[in-house]
C-alpha cells in the first residue's frame, strides 16, 4: 500500500487549460460548428448556403425566438472570453436585426435566409481573439447606438410637450 501513495503523489497536477505561446487563441469548435449550422450548413449550388436560422424562421413565432436563443450562445461564449462590450454589442445587434427583420411575416423568412447574423458574430469573435480589432468601428457603432437611442428618448418626449402646448391653448 506504501508503494500506490508514493505513486500518487508523483503524478502532476495539472491547473488550468494548457496554453501554447505560439498558437493564438481560438473560437471555440462547438460555436463554430453552431454558426455553421445556424447560417450555411445547406448548400444550393457553388455559390449559395442557407442554415437552420432560415428554416426554424419559418415557424411563426417560435422559430425566430429559437433562433435567437441560439445566437446568444455565440454571444455568451465571446462574452466568456472576454470580448469587449463594443465587439458584444455589434454582436448582440447582428442578433437583434436578424430576430426583429426576420419576425416580419414573408419578408422576413427571406431576410432570414440570407442575413447570416453568426456568421458575423463569429468574424467579430475572431477579429478580437486575433487582435485585429477595428477600435474606430466598434467606436463609432457604439457611438450610432448611442445616438438612436437618445433619438427614440427624445421622440416621446418631443410629443409629449407638443401635447401639452397644444392643451394649454
Amino acid at each position: 500500500m506504501a508503494n500506490h501513495s508514493q505513486t500518487v503523489e508523483r503524478i502532476p497536477r495539472l491547473q488550468g487549460p494548457i496554453m501554447s505561446a505560439d498558437l493564438p487563441p481560438k473560437v471555440p469548435d462547438w460555436v463554430e460548428k453552431l454558426a455553421w449550422l445556424m447560417d450555411r450548413s445547406i448548400p444550393i449550388g457553388k455559390r449559395w448556403s442557407i442554415g437552420l436560422d432560415g428554416i426554424v424562421g419559418l415557424f411563426p413565432g417560435v422559430g425566430d425566438l429559437a433562433g435567437s436563443f441560439v445566437s446568444a450562445l455565440i454571444v455568451a461564449s465571446a462574452t466568456q472570453a472576454g470580448l469587449p462590450r463594443a465587439a458584444i454589442a455589434r454582436m448582440v445587434a447582428n442578433v437583434a436585426v436578424d430576430t426583429v427583420l426576420g419576425g416580419i411575416p414573408f419578408i422576413g423568412d427571406l431576410f432570414d435566409f440570407a442575413y447570416k447574423a453568426n456568421t458575423k458574430n463569429i468574424k467579430i469573435y475572431q477579429e478580437h481573439l486575433q487582435g485585429r480589432t477595428q477600435r474606430v468601428r466598434n467606436w463609432m457603432f457604439t457611438l450610432g447606438v448611442s445616438l438612436c437611442l437618445l433619438a427614440l428618448m427624445a421622440i416621446p418626449l418631443a410629443a409629449i410637450i407638443y401635447l401639452f402646448r397644444l392643451l394649454q391653448h
